[in-house]
C-alpha cells in the first residue's frame, strides 16, 4: 500500500503548476505601500511558458518600484526539473476604501492559469502640510508633480506651492532656484505668484510661487532635486527647501529608425529658401530648415543639412520662437544656414533623416529626410535676365564709377534703381521741425511760468522748503512715455544692445527723480512708497532684464513681454 500511495504522489505532483499572488497584509494605513508578491512555480521538465505574467488592472496605484528572482533545481537522476520565479512589486495606492486586485495571468503549455482575485481595504488618506510646523510664521516649500511616469525626454509639468500660517511670509518669499542635475533639463514656464488660497491644506494658507517643465534623458527611477528659496525679513534671511519627487522615466521602445536622435512629441519639418532672390553661382544664399511642433523643442536635436560637394554650408543660426504648451514647448526652431555653390545648375540640397516619439501613441514617426531645389545661374545667365531698363542702370553707374571728370564728381551722379533721394528737402524739414520744437519749449515754460504766478496771485501759501522742492521736481519730471517710444523702435529693429542700454538710463533717471539715495535702497523706497507688491514686481523685473540680456538667443515673443511689463511696471512707478 505504501508503494502504491507513494507512486499515484507522484503522478500527481508530476506536471504541476502553481501560480500564486499575495499581499503581505489585507488592511493598510494612509498612502502606506502595498508590496505584491507572485509566484510561479513549474514542476515538471516539459512545462514551457509562454508568455510573460499578465499584471491586473493597477490604475488606482502608483508604481513605486518592482524586482523578480528566478531559481531553479535540475536533478537527472530523480527526473526532477523544477523552476520557480518571485516578483515583488511595491504600490502606493491613490484612494482610499476597498480596493479590488485581479488575476495575474500566464500561458504554459497552451493552458492559461491565473489566480484569484481579492480586496485589500486602504483607510482613509490623511492630507498633510509639506512639513510639520514648528513655529506659526515659518514657510514651507512643496514641490508637485502630478504625472510622474513618462517617457525618456517627454516634459512633465511641476509647480512649486509655498505654505505658511502667516500670510504675509508667502509675500517674502524670494530668489528661486530650480534644481540642476545631470539626468534632467528643468526650463522654467514662469514665477508668477498666484493668488494666496487661505484654505489650503489642513486651512493653512497657500500660493503657486513657480512654475516649470522637467525633461528627464535618461530611464530609470530619476530623482527631482529640491527647489530652494529664501525668505527675506527686516531683521534677517532664511533659506528654505522644497521635497523631492521620484519619476518613474519609461525607456523608448528599441526599434528606433536611424533618423532618431532625442524628438519626444509631435513635429514637423520644413527647408525652404529664405529670400525670392535668384540664386547666382559662388554667391551665398539663405536656406532656413525650421521643426514645429510641440514637445522637447528646448533641447532637441535638429536635423542639419547635409554636406555636399556641390556647395559649401556654414554654421547656422538657430532662431526660438516656442512657448510653453500642455505637453511640452510648442512653437517653432529655425536654423538658418548660409549656403555658397560652387557651381551653377540645379542643386539638390538635403537634410538629414528626422524622427520623432509620439507618447500618445507610443510609436515612433519616420518623416526622412527633406529636400530643396535650388538653380544656381551664372552671372552671365543673370545678365540675360535682366530687362533694358535694368541693364542702362547698370551700364551708367559702371561708366560713373569708373570714368572720374575733373570738373564734376561722376560718383555722386550714379543711378540707383528705383531710388532718388532729395537731401535738400530733407535739410528743410529738418530746420522746420527743430524751430518748432524749440518754440513748443518755450511756449510750455512760458505757460508754466504763468500758472505759477497766478498760483502765487491768489494767495495760496508756498508750502515748506521741502514741499517746493518736490514741487519743482513734479515740474521737471521726465517724460517716461519718451523711453518706452524709444525701446519700442529699438525692439523692432533688433538693436538689443541699445535697448538695454535705454533701459538702464530710463532706470537710472527714475531712480534720480523719485529716490535721493539718502539711506537705504531704492526697493526699500518703493515699498514703502508704492507697496510690497510694486517692489518685488521691480526685483523681479531687474533679474528678468539681465537674464534676456546675457541670453545667448533671444525670441521676439519674450521681448514682447519683457517691453510690456517694463511698461506697466515704470508706469506705476512715474504716477
Amino acid at each position: 500500500m505504501i508503494y502504491i500511495l507513494i507512486l499515484f504522489t507522484s503522478i500527481a505532483t508530476y506536471g504541476q503548476v502553481n501560480l500564486i499572488l499575495k499581499p503581505d497584509k489585507t488592511d493598510y494605513e494612509g498612502r502606506e505601500i502595498v508590496n505584491l508578491t507572485i509566484v510561479l512555480e513549474l514542476n515538471g521538465d516539459d512545462l514551457v511558458q509562454q508568455s510573460r505574467l499578465q499584471l491586473p488592472d493597477l490604475s488606482k496605484f502608483n508604481m513605486v518600484g518592482s524586482a523578480s528572482y528566478r531559481d531553479g533545481i535540475l536533478d537527472p537522476e530523480t527526473n526532477t526539473n523544477i523552476s520557480k520565479s518571485i516578483t515583488r512589486i511595491a504600490l502606493e495606492p491613490k484612494q482610499k476604501g476597498k480596493i479590488k486586485i485581479g488575476s495575474v495571468l500566464v500561458t504554459v503549455n497552451n493552458k492559461i492559469y491565473k489566480t484569484e482575485p481579492f480586496d485589500i481595504f486602504i483607510k482613509d488618506i490623511e492630507k498633510k502640510s509639506p512639513l510639520k510646523s514648528t513655529a506659526l510664521n515659518d514657510v514651507y516649500l512643496n514641490m508637485e508633480i502630478e504625472n510622474r511616469e513618462v517617457y525618456q525626454d517627454q516634459p512633465t509639468i511641476a509647480i512649486l506651492r509655498g505654505y505658511s500660517r502667516n500670510i504675509d511670509n508667502l509675500r517674502r518669499v524670494k530668489n528661486i532656484k530650480l534644481p540642476k542635475e545631470e539626468n534632467i533639463d528643468v526650463h522654467s514656464i514662469n514665477f508668477n505668484k498666484s493668488e494666496i488660497d487661505p484654505t489650503g491644506i489642513s486651512n493653512m494658507p497657500t500660493q503657486i510661487l513657480a512654475v516649470f517643465m522637467v525633461f528627464p534623458n535618461e530611464s530609470g527611477y530619476v530623482e527631482v532635486p529640491s527647489v530652494s528659496a529664501s525668505v527675506s525679513s527686516y531683521a534677517n534671511s532664511s533659506k528654505i527647501v522644497s521635497n523631492k519627487v521620484k519619476l518613474n522615466v519609461k525607456k523608448l521602445p528599441e526599434d528606433a529608425p536611424e533618423g532618431f536622435k532625442n524628438a519626444v512629441g509631435k513635429f514637423k519639418v520644413d527647408i525652404y529658401k529664405s529670400t525670392d532672390e535668384k540664386v547666382e553661382a559662388k554667391k551665398p544664399v539663405n536656406v532656413t530648415v525650421k521643426v514645429s511642433g510641440e514637445g522637447n523643442l528646448a533641447n532637441m536635436h535638429l536635423p542639419a543639412i547635409e554636406k555636399s560637394a556641390d556647395y559649401e554650408i556654414f554654421k547656422p543660426k538657430i532662431v526660438n520662437n516656442i512657448i510653453p504648451g500642455n505637453t511640452g514647448f510648442k512653437g517653432d526652431i529655425s536654423a538658418n544656414y548660409i549656403i555658397i555653390p560652387h557651381k551653377a545648375g540645379v542643386l539638390n540640397i538635403k537634410t538629414e533623416a528626422f524622427a520623432f516619439f509620439n507618447p500618445e501613441s507610443t510609436d515612433y514617426v519616420d518623416l526622412g529626410s527633406k529636400s530643396l531645389s535650388l538653380n544656381a545661374l551664372t552671372a552671365e545667365q543673370l545678365d540675360a535676365n535682366k530687362t533694358t531698363v535694368e541693364k542702362m542702370n547698370d551700364y551708367t553707374n559702371d561708366f560713373l564709377e569708373t570714368v572720374n571728370s575733373p570738373v564734376l564728381k561722376t560718383t555722386e551722379f550714379k543711378v540707383k534703381e528705383k531710388r532718388k533721394f532729395n537731401w535738400n528737402t530733407l535739410l528743410i524739414n529738418t530746420g522746420i521741425f527743430f524751430s518748432l520744437l524749440v518754440l513748443f519749449l518755450i511756449f510750455r515754460k512760458w505757460q508754466k511760468n504763468k500758472q505759477l504766478v497766478v498760483e502765487s496771485a491768489d494767495g495760496k501759501s508756498l508750502g515748506s522748503v521741502a514741499e517746493t522742492e518736490a514741487e519743482i521736481r513734479e515740474r521737471l519730471k521726465t517724460d517716461i512715455s519718451d523711453y518706452f517710444s524709444y525701446l519700442q523702435s529699438l525692439k523692432t529693429e533688433q538693436n538689443f544692445d541699445a535697448f538695454f542700454t535705454t533701459i538702464a538710463e530710463m532706470d537710472q533717471e527714475v531712480r534720480s527723480e523719485y529716490f535721493n539715495n539718502d539711506g537705504g535702497s531704492f526697493i526699500t523706497f518703493l515699498e514703502n512708497y508704492k507697496g510690497r507688491a510694486v517692489a518685488v514686481e521691480y526685483e523681479n523685473l531687474q533679474q528678468r532684464i539681465q537674464m534676456e540680456k546675457y541670453s545667448p538667443v533671444r525670441s521676439e515673443q519674450s521681448l514682447d513681454d519683457l517691453y510690456n511689463d517694463i511698461v506697466n511696471l515704470y508706469s506705476k512707478i512715474s504716477k
